[in-house]
């Protein structure tokens, strides 16, 4: 299993950003698939979470709801999230991984700062 994150970097609060994660190793389309963050000095949180195969169905953390949005491409074995009017609190590596499975990336870093 092999999962790849990357579209992280520096923004200005009230920007946007949009993370991918390509997967491979495993039959993407079957899988409920995650993203999470872990923001310094803190503990590793939930993010977003999209359903399997068709991704009709979402949901989020209370903290990113309305401004974060998950998706998926199962032509592509990727998941997007689509990050819009970021907050400093937003600063933190963010992770993808697959519902069941201890599987995990490197990360990529988003920060948020004037």
């Amino acid at each position: 299993v092999q999962l790849v994150e990357s579209g992280g970097g520096s923004v200005q609060p009230g920007g946007s950003l949009r993370l991918s994660c390509a997967a491979s190793g495993f039959t993407f389309s079957n899988y409920v698939m995650n993203w999470h963050r872990q923001a310094p000095g803190k503990e590793r949180e939930w993010v977003a979470r999209v359903s399997s195969p068709s991704g009709r169905i979402t949901s989020y953390a209370d903290s990113v709801k309305g401004r974060f949005t998950i998706s998926r491409d199962n032509a592509k074995n990727t998941v997007y999230l689509q990050m819009n009017s970021l907050k400093p609190e937003d600063t933190a590596v963010y992770y993808c991984t697959p519902s069941g499975m201890d599987y995990w990336g490197k990360g990529t870093l988003v920060t948020v700062s004037s």
